[in-house]
């Protein structure tokens, strides 16, 4: 039996998937005052009290694309996912902070 297994993302691909308007979940697992200070558009906090509705609303046939701070967390997060049934999973490679640094003008500030 093979365990589930996320994969991993670059920063190049997500952004090219956001212009294109791909479908896809996109969550940031940092904690709530930096998601707040500064995230991706188009991503949802997720936090162990917010992971019950990620359960319900996203769909589990589209990716879902976790970030954290520098990508390391986000493998761990993203290997427990792709072990719920959510059928592509990925950890995006240097984290919200490579995003940032990359692209500046693509981060959005403040609660979705």
């Amino acid at each position: 039996m093979s365990t589930p297994s996320f994969q991993h993302l670059t920063i190049d691909t997500l952004e090219r998937w956001l212009e294109n308007d791909s479908p896809l979940t996109l969550v940031d697992i940092r904690d709530q005052r930096s998601f707040q200070a500064g995230h991706i558009p188009g991503s949802r906090h997720l936090s162990n009290d917010s992971v019950p509705t990620l359960f319900e609303t996203a769909p589990r046939e589209q990716p879902l694309v976790v970030v954290c701070y520098h990508g390391h967390s986000s493998q761990q997060a993203a290997s427990w996912l792709a072990g719920q049934g959510f059928a592509e999973v990925y950890s995006l490679d240097g984290g919200f902070t490579e995003w940032e640094y990359r692209l500046p003008a693509r981060v959005e500030r403040g609660s979705p």
